[in-house]
């Protein structure tokens, strides 16, 4: 992306002059002056697709010695047809901007980003056309048909090389294809050196380097027949063919100091209906020598090879052994809409969020947000960072999907972003807590603090995400003693008596005192107060610590969060549900839960502050799901009335746009596909007057709508259709959710199957991206959680459960029925031994129904706990109708037909009958 929007007067006068007097000759040191050098940015956040190698743990870290041989940590993305931000050593740490071609011909001048329309598909699917790799193929063709570009776009999973196939097809004649290539080494685009040339065989390089210790070069199979560095905006390769299409410099560097710089080659012209087939490898080191030895070794050992061991192709470990480590995925299946395909994506994006230097380490998005327009003339990491928020719903989804690594590595990495005790310094920033245990907001996959406000929510969920691993089986017994005392107890104190907090900086001190379940911050990292959606994690995390502490022998402790739980549970209607709201008429009775209040009075309608170039409005005119998790987590039953006489509201469709919230949607012919925005009066994202970008504080700026409130909604709805049928749900009901909500969220991904922050959802004016309507914006894409709240919805689904409900706060709040396990399936030959769920139909008592046996003599089965065989439920041969603790199985005697099949987890009883 070389051209710069908006140029001073200056940069426009130097180039002007550069060109008249440097056209005819042009060498040793590209022209720049530094005080111009401050124009550097990221690319459009809306990527198609992403990719990494995948790699195995050893000992739950990742060794060059171990199974996937050498650790690569290059990540790439791409977007607009192009490879955009590339990272190298750190998940965090882009390296590259954008790689491009430019293109000449006849009477024209081209940029493949902006010239082209694009297409991407992925390198390998399954016979179903399930992606099974993060491999892609963009095919980017000329409006106006002059030539077709061919990208094959991988990493090599043995080095730190960034690998690309090229297929150049000309349509006409002389037509001349560049290499453009712009670093932003370092997480910025300000510092960087660039330098070409050639080694002793005459094989050309296009080099840049970040101080003494960080290097890239680019190299190819293609012979490149001119090349030149330059300052982006001055002296770069855009600039000189914009001027007479004709590459007239050869800059052997660009230095100056260090700055945004460029670097391009010229490749061999190509006549009407030629193909020139070649590679590209840009490889990472420490050194000019280790950069150039990575490409070579790449380019040396050639695409066929590198494509299927980055695959997994035989004895080599690809992303096809990580798809098949997942136990859970192939029967999620028939839960989803499109047969599988944006589940098998979200499965791997997922996993290629997680750093590879600090293994754990879950990341939001590789995008930066409106990266197009944001500077990037210091370090910024963007989305490219750890929240214990969107961290928790990556472990979750990964957890749904049976990933039984992953998700522990998480946890344990979990303590690097803790506050442990009541004095830290951390990156020159002091923090004096009364008790420590909370959690920091936003760091770098290192730990490296860069937002410090208390989030409740944030500090409530590893110990949720604690509790599942070791109910799923994942965190021994003596593991969670030691977890809890280390982590998961400081951080249920802070959540059941707050703290005193004083932070001091270069910008101040800041001094304010968390009186639980008031949060500094809710989980839009905007408001102070009281918020539903915090409490509902505050509650859950309360409730599961008191489980963890009865386990490991701490019954005061226990009694303790149970009760504060108890308490703020008592509170919720009385601090956040509105009985004299701002909005009645039909079915809107003025009564629901607020998105947050300041004080406990939810009817004083008290302003809460203005935000995102928003301004400060009544806290009852500002609508929000949040309260949904309530229900999620098992806090209040789906059928509370103040749950139902919220709904009508947040779904009125004849309130202002500002204050709107839900959207309808269609494709493909068919309306009504919901979608939600966060909440009324929000400012994040594009402005309604000309569709351009979020700047921060404009006025006119509007948030859009978000796909995981669709899945959020799911959840609900499922939950909603068993508290009216007594806790069961028809395959029909199930069936109707998934073509509203699953396939809903299948539309919103994109043609790489990514998934957005935002949709655009059609208010204002549109013309800076021309978006479609149901199409994901320039906000940031794929984010994280959007995938992992459909990954959890498919596995709800199929469960016929809330995935990430917690059964002892549903238990002590909203039971339905007694039960000791948290969940039950039937195995056997029937299912070709997969899982089928089983009821609860009464206390202790699951069923399962309408279970088709045949007549083979073998026909059997058995009882799985979790799901995942660690804890199942056979019988002795005595076959006296009780089940035994990893018994043999229990053979069918009535031969063919339907059973009803029923156990009671209290007794270990059970029935087979014949239908």
């Amino acid at each position: 992306m070389m051209r710069q929007k908006t140029c001073c007067a200056f940069v426009v006068a130097v180039v002007a002059g550069l060109v008249a007097a440097l056209s005819a000759f042009a060498s040793g040191g590209a022209p720049g002056a530094q005080q111009a050098q401050d124009n550097a940015t990221w690319t459009y956040a809306g990527k198609t697709g992403i990719g990494t190698s995948f790699e195995r743990y050893v000992d739950r870290q990742y060794s060059d010695t171990g199974p996937s041989g050498p650790i690569s940590r290059v990540w790439f993305s791409i977007a607009q047809g192009i490879i955009t931000e590339t990272a190298y050593g750190r998940i965090d740490a882009a390296q590259i901007k954008d790689l491009q071609f430019l293109v000449t011909g006849p009477g024209f001048f081209a940029e493949e980003k902006t010239a082209t329309d694009h297409q991407i598909e992925y390198l390998t699917t399954d016979a179903a056309g399930r992606p099974t790799s993060l491999a892609y193929r963009v095919t980017n063709t000329d409006r106006d048909n002059r030539y077709v570009i061919e990208k094959s776009i991988f990493t090599d999973p043995d080095r730190q090389t960034l690998f690309i196939r090229v297929r150049f097809t000309a349509s006409q004649d002389n037509i001349t294809p560049y290499i453009l290539i712009n670093p932003h080494m370092a997480n910025s685009g300000r510092y960087d050196v660039a330098y070409v040339g050639r080694d002793r065989q005459g094989k050309g390089y296009l080099n840049a380097r970040e101080g003494h210790g960080l290097f890239l070069s680019l190299r190819s199979t293609a012979s490149f027949v001119k090349m030149s560095a330059g300052f982006v905006g001055q002296s770069d390769g855009w600039q000189d063919l914009n001027d007479n299409h004709v590459m007239d410099w050869d800059y052997e560097y660009a230095d100056d100091g260090g700055g945004n710089v460029a670097m391009m080659a010229k490749l061999e012209p190509l006549n009407a209906g030629q193909t020139a087939v070649f590679d590209m490898a840009v490889g990472f080191g420490a050194s000019h020598r280790e950069a150039m030895a990575a490409a070579d070794a790449s380019l040396a050992e050639g695409y066929e090879s590198l494509l299927a061991k980055y695959n997994g192709a035989g004895s080599a470990v690809g992303w096809e052994d990580y798809l098949a480590g997942l136990y859970r995925l192939q029967e999620m299946i028939n839960s989803t809409a499109d047969n599988g395909r944006l589940l098998y994506a979200s499965a791997m994006v997922l996993k290629a969020l997680e750093d590879k230097q600090n293994p754990g380490a879950l990341i939001a998005s590789l995008s930066i947000p409106w990266g197009d327009t944001t500077p990037a003339n210091d370090y910024a990491t963007g989305y490219r960072a750890v929240w214990p928020r969107d961290f928790y719903q990556c472990a979750m989804a990964l957890l749904a999907l049976g990933d039984r690594e992953t998700p522990r590595v998480a946890f344990d990495y979990l303590p690097r972003v803790q506050v442990q005790s009541t004095h830290v310094e951390r990156d020159g920033i002091t923090i004096d807590s009364s008790r420590p245990g909370w959690f920091l907001q936003k760091t770098q996959v290192d730990g490296h603090l860069e937002w410090l406000q208390i989030q409740m929510d944030q500090t409530a969920m590893p110990i949720m995400l604690g509790w599942k691993l070791w109910k799923n089986g994942l965190l021994s017994d003596d593991e969670l003693v030691e977890r809890y005392w280390q982590m998961l107890k400081p951080a249920a104190e802070f959540l059941a008596n707050g703290g005193d907090i004083k932070v001091t900086s270069a910008g101040g001190v800041e001094e304010y005192t968390v009186e639980p379940p008031w949060t500094k911050m809710e989980r839009w990292e905007e408001q102070s107060g009281y918020s539903p959606s915090t409490e509902a994690a505050i509650i859950t995390g309360l409730i599961v610590a008191a489980d963890i502490a009865r386990q490991v022998h701490d019954p005061g402790a226990a009694a303790w969060y149970e009760a504060k739980a108890d308490e703020f549970t008592g509170r919720l209607a009385a601090t956040m549900f509105t009985t004299n709201g701002a909005f009645t008429g039909g079915e809107k009775n003025g009564r629901y839960y607020l998105r947050i209040t300041k004080n406990d009075n939810p009817n004083d309608g008290e302003k809460i502050e203005g935000s995102n170039g928003r301004p400060a409005i009544n806290e009852k005119e500002v609508l929000d799901a949040g309260f949904l998790e309530l229900v999620r987590y098992g806090v209040l039953p789906a059928n509370d009335p103040d749950m139902l006489d919220s709904l009508p509201e947040l779904d009125a469709m004849d309130l202002e746009e500002n204050l709107r919230v839900k959207y309808d949607f269609s494709f493909d012919g068919q309306a009504g596909f919901p979608g939600w925005r966060r909440y009324g009066n929000d400012g994040y994202g594009e402005r309604t007057d000309n569709g351009g970008n979020y700047s921060g504080s404009n006025s006119l700026q509007r948030g859009r709508v978000w796909p995981i409130f669709t899945g959020e909604r799911g959840h609900f709805e499922l939950e909603r259709l068993k508290a009216a049928n007594n806790g069961q749900i028809s395959q029909q009901q199930l069936e109707g959710l998934k073509q509203a909500y699953v396939r809903a969220m299948e539309y919103f991904a994109n043609e790489g199957l990514m998934l957005p922050e935002q949709v655009f959802d059609g208010v204002g004016d549109n013309s800076t991206h021309h978006y479609t309507v149901g199409e994901g914006t320039d906000s940031a894409t794929p984010l994280a959680w959007s995938h992992a709240e459909y990954i959890k919805l498919v596995r709800s689904l199929a469960d016929r459960n809330i995935w990430d409900s917690y059964p002892v706060v549903r238990d002590r709040y909203t039971p339905r029925f007694k039960h000791n396990f948290p969940t039950l399936f039937l195995r056997g030959t029937f299912n070709n031994w997969q899982v089928t769920p089983m009821t609860l139909k009464g206390d202790y008592t699951w069923q399962g129904d309408h279970v088709l046996f045949g007549d083979d003599p073998e026909e059997r089965f058995k009882f799985d706990v979790r799901g995942d065989w660690t804890d199942n439920y056979g019988d002795n041969p005595m076959r006296d109708g009780q089940a035994d603790p990893f018994g043999a199985d229990i053979p069918i005697s009535q031969g063919a037909g339907t059973y009803t099949i029923t156990f009671d987890d209290q007794t270990l009883g059970y029935q087979v009958i014949k239908e």
